[in-house]
């Protein structure tokens, strides 16, 4: 990805797959996108490569293909962006719409951070190294919305865990933050 605001448009990456989910409503200031949020996701459970994860953002998800899937599939819940370990973008929700991927979240003392965040899934979990190519889209991705949305920085990037402490760990200890800040432009 080149350093190109153009590259957005109508809120969406130009070149990512586009599968736009339900999970989805108004952000209440539409123009207030002030964080990114870093999440892991893999279904079945360290599980990869299969459209799973599409299933289950889409609303779709099968509870009989597999006992785990019994338990999340009433779940109405998205992100923005999800990076497959080749390196793959799928893009559910644009930008300017509000994610369903926080939840019950809080940060630098404001709540209901799916308000002002964008949430980024990769295709992982907290155990599991992330892949080079993962690496590289994301911090892609990360500056290319820093560019277009002047809230953004290298500083306002963090990790579910870091808004959802107790309750949420991705992107996990497998996640090598070095090396990501490494990738982006103002670090």
């Amino acid at each position: 990805m080149q350093n190109d605001t153009n590259l957005i448009e109508n809120g969406c990456i130009r070149d990512a797959k586009k599968l736009f989910s339900p999970n989805q409503n108004d952000r209440p200031n539409r123009d207030d996108i002030r964080l990114i949020i870093i999440h892991n996701i893999s279904l079945p459970p360290e599980q990869f490569d299969n459209h799973c994860i599409d299933d289950f953002f889409l609303n779709k998800l099968d509870p009989d293909a597999h006992p785990y899937f019994r338990d999340i599939c009433q779940l109405q819940v998205s992100a923005h962006l999800l990076i497959r370990r080749n390196g793959d973008i799928t893009q559910f929700v644009p930008f300017h719409q509000r994610a369903w991927h926080a939840g019950t979240s809080s940060y630098k003392g404001e709540d209901n951070c799916n308000d002002f965040s964008i949430g980024i899934e990769l295709e992982g979990t907290d155990d599991i190294n992330y892949t080079g190519q993962q690496y590289a889209v994301l911090a892609d991705c990360c500056n290319l919305l820093i560019d277009v949305y002047p809230k953004l920085s290298a500083k306002t990037i963090v990790g579910h865990c870091d808004v959802a402490p107790g309750r949420k760990t991705d992107p996990g200890d497998s996640f090598d933050w070095k090396r990501f800040k490494r990738l982006l432009r103002q670090c």
